[in-house]
């Protein structure tokens, strides 16, 4: 569920493993991948490769079903594995925090009172983290809602994603 090595200067850090995910062992592996991979522009085999980007949920297992979608990550695994985690990763240098989850963890009081403010005001944390919303389909309408997000945030991302992949 987890990818990360002392090489790699991009970190992604997601919210937990989905039953596909959980099921196969591979993140990221399911639609929601797809389109963080767009997101990011590129493809599969730059994106699982070790040796330039990490990947680390907030949680290291399957939450289980809730209501509206998967239950959150499990708070443990977080304060158990994540800070030795990403002392094996010392020279990421951009971080994408997707997710509530992951926002609130690594931007504490910093963080805005929304997702979408967060992720609006992706300038007060860059260059070191960006904030993103949940790539799951189910979150077109947050999309469709905010078109500055494809307009302003994703073509800085994927300029930084480009300038750190070439070092």
């Amino acid at each position: 569920m987890l990818r990360a090595s002392e090489s790699a200067r991009i970190l992604i850090v997601g919210q937990a493993p989905g039953m596909r995910v959980h099921t196969t062992g591979i993140p990221w592996d399911d639609p929601s991948g797809e389109r963080l991979r767009a997101w990011m522009g590129i493809d599969k085999k730059a994106f699982y490769d070790e040796s330039h980007i990490a990947i680390i949920p907030m949680g290291y297992c399957y939450p289980g079903r809730g209501n509206g979608g998967d239950l959150p990550p499990r708070r443990e695994c977080a304060v158990l594995w994540l800070d030795q985690l990403l002392a094996r990763s010392p020279r990421v240098e951009l971080t994408l925090l997707i997710g509530q989850y992951a926002q609130r963890h690594f931007l504490g009081r910093r963080r805005k009172p929304s997702l979408a403010e967060t992720a609006k005001a992706w300038r007060e944390y860059a260059p070191e983290f960006i904030p993103l919303p949940h790539p799951s389909p189910r979150n077109q309408p947050w999309l469709m809602h905010h078109p500055w997000f494809e307009r302003q945030l994703l073509p800085m991302l994927r300029a930084r994603i480009k300038a750190l992949s070439a070092r």
